[in-house]
């Protein structure tokens, strides 16, 4: 067992290396990409089966169990069916580990957004930004566009990062598989408009059982690491809890204030969906103005806050490596 976790540890630090080094190549065929047409083939059979909402709204469910299962067996199986050959089983899970993690993505999409509002073209800040959003872009101020990206690091550190680390660290590639391919069913079907708002029901309520803890755990680890960005622990921590209800979502003030009171910025407002506006309440003190700098503050914050869970995970096994070390020689 203790070579299982010491192994455990390492697979996962060099898939952490990986996605820092290389990210998402375009030229890699990347799990999510499957789960995606997966999840849009299996939307397009329930509209074309179901005749009613409360049928829609039940196959919503049947998304849920069939995405989560396929996610967990399929790195499983390939796992298992290697598992007697120690350097490829080690080689893949390293692979399919990397695919979960998204830091490297994140920090280049919500760069794009700032590179483009640093040479002051507007225009194109827009259109990167609606590449990583869920709202409508075209028509937004600058202001916002450094709002909605700020929000959309700071969600995604716990969504994107923390989370799919913290189920390897549980249960290894399989289970970080599972979380990514229901994070990535929210994504496409957990929206509370007309559209969606039947089948995407269980997704959405899946989705949010399981980041309920790794978005508290993300929420105290940005908060740790608020001096890197000239912020206070303590007033990080206080924003954070006092701001946590300020969301629709039960889990996404967490990070989003844990960042808001390290930065002294206030996040939240109106935000328009196909088409819908949807008002947020306001999160953070506005002590200080938004502007482009804060997006480099808040990938400084998630890429402290991932440092921050692996040192942790490592102290952890290295403790339990100990004592059981010491127990062999008692």
């Amino acid at each position: 067992m203790a070579i299982l976790n010491v192994m455990n540890l390492i697979d996962l630090i060099l898939a952490v290396m990986l996605d820092l080094l290389i990210g998402d190549p375009n030229w890699f065929p990347h799990p999510v990409i499957y789960i995606g047409k997966f999840i849009s083939k299996l939307d397009k059979l329930g509209r074309k089966l179901c005749k009613t909402n409360k049928q829609i709204k039940a196959f919503g469910g049947i998304i849920v169990v069939i995405i989560a299962l396929s996610s967990f067996l399929v790195p499983f199986i390939i796992l298992q069916a290697c598992k007697d050959i120690f350097w490829l089983y080690h080689i893949i899970n390293i692979i399919l580990l990397w695919t979960t993690i998204a830091a490297r993505c994140l920090h280049k999409e919500g760069k794009k957004v700032y590179d483009s509002l640093a040479k002051n073209d507007i225009e194109d800040a827009r259109v990167k930004l609606s590449y990583i959003v869920g709202r409508e872009t075209k028509d937004l101020s600058e202001d916002e566009i450094i709002r909605a990206d700020v929000e959309t690091i700071a969600e995604n550190t716990a969504d994107g990062v923390i989370a799919p680390i913290l189920y390897a660290i549980l249960g290894g590639a399989p289970l970080a598989m599972m979380y990514k391919g229901i994070n990535t069913m929210d994504s496409m079907l957990g929206y509370m408009n007309e559209k969606y708002k039947d089948i995407g029901f269980f997704p959405a309520k899946t989705d949010d059982i399981f980041n309920f803890i790794p978005a508290r755990i993300t929420g105290f680890l940005i908060c740790l690491s608020a001096p890197l960005v000239g912020g206070s622990i303590k007033e990080s921590i206080k924003v954070m809890i006092r701001d946590r209800k300020n969301h629709k979502s039960p889990n996404c003030a967490y990070p989003e204030g844990a960042a808001a009171g390290a930065m002294e910025v206030q996040l939240g407002g109106e935000n328009v969906y196909f088409g819908e506006k949807v008002y947020k309440p306001t999160i953070g003190n506005k002590l200080k103005e938004l502007d482009e700098e804060h997006i480099i503050a808040t990938i400084k914050l998630m890429y402290c806050a991932m440092f921050y869970l692996l040192m942790l995970f490592a102290i952890c096994v290295c403790m339990s490596n100990s004592y059981k070390f010491l127990e062999m020689i008692r």
